[in-house]
């Protein structure tokens, strides 16, 4: 790359629930994990959503259905040698295989942020890794104790799943994720987590706080469901999307009684249990309500 010359990339987060577990496609960048990425060649493409479509089908092929632009990653020393501009964008695809190619596979999202998990119970890594390193780091700053208090839910705030984003970004602040010392070339002294090439975890914790918020005012799970789908089913992508159980006659109630789905009058039976109803999403909803979200994940 020419001096003070712009590197323009574009990298994909692809993100699917394969049964209760949020995955992202990665590819193999030098033996570390990568998100789907490839520079912009400027005179292919009439738009950069195609050249993105290019970039993954080349990649993985895959062929998306939902995208849209996430952020523009472009801070300095984030690749090795000079300044490289990502233009990212979030890809929604439904529960499948990733073609057979080499290098190419799903990534669980929470072997990348452990402490994102709350389904079963608030992950015992916060306590045991986390918080005594938030606290030396806080040492009597009060804007510093409001930043860890309201990312990790300290004290007497609550745990917020959107915050995904803050939650890395203090992570690696404190040193507690392998890309905060190897970015200043430095040996590894902690990590939380399974790190990435480049700053791609970042990313990927961009899309998951992007699509944690969604949740709430926006239909994206259905994109990530069968046409036709139970509500356990529905309730398990949510679930498994915001790292929280749901009460499970709640969700059921406020999902039917929003409009949001409507019974096909179609049952899937399985071994050992009663019939439950296959459901579809009511696309009618769009022209309905300003805001057609699932209810947000929340306590049991």
């Amino acid at each position: 790359m020419a001096p003070n010359s712009i590197d323009v990339r574009l990298s994909s987060v692809i993100l699917a629930v394969n049964e209760d577990t949020p995955q992202v496609v990665c590819v193999d960048e030098q033996g570390a994990d990568a998100l789907p990425f490839g520079p912009l060649a400027t005179s292919a493409e009439r738009t950069l959503e195609l050249a993105m479509r290019r970039v993954v089908r080349e990649q993985t092929h895959m062929e998306l259905g939902y995208v849209e632009q996430l952020y523009t990653f472009g801070d300095l020393g984030r690749a090795p040698a000079g300044r490289v501009v990502s233009i990212a964008y979030l890809a929604l695809v439904r529960a499948q295989d990733v073609p057979d190619q080499t290098g190419v596979g799903w990534r669980d999202c929470y072997e990348l942020f452990p402490w994102e998990d709350w389904r079963e119970r608030r992950p015992d890594l916060i306590d045991q890794n986390i918080v005594s390193v938030l606290e030396d780091w806080v040492a009597g700053s009060e804007s510093r104790r409001e930043r860890a208090d309201i990312a990790f839910g300290l004290g007497v705030t609550p745990w917020d799943e959107s915050k995904a984003l803050e939650r890395y970004e203090l992570l690696y602040e404190v040193g507690l994720v392998a890309e905060h010392f190897r970015d200043r070339q430095e040996r590894v002294a902690s990590n939380l987590g399974r790190p990435m090439s480049l700053d791609h975890r970042r990313m990927v914790a961009t899309a998951l706080s992007r699509l944690r918020g969604k949740l709430a005012y926006r239909p994206v799970v259905f994109e990530l469901v069968p046409d036709t789908f139970t509500l356990g089913r529905l309730q398990e992508v949510v679930e498994a999307l915001g790292g929280r159980a749901l009460h499970k006659p709640n969700f059921r109630r406020l999902v039917e009684q929003s409009g949001l789905v409507e019974g096909t009058g179609v049952f899937e039976r399985k071994t050992g249990g009663r019939p439950a109803e296959l459901f579809r999403f009511r696309r009618e909803v769009l022209r309905e309500r300003p805001a057609p979200g699932v209810v947000p994940p929340g306590a049991r």
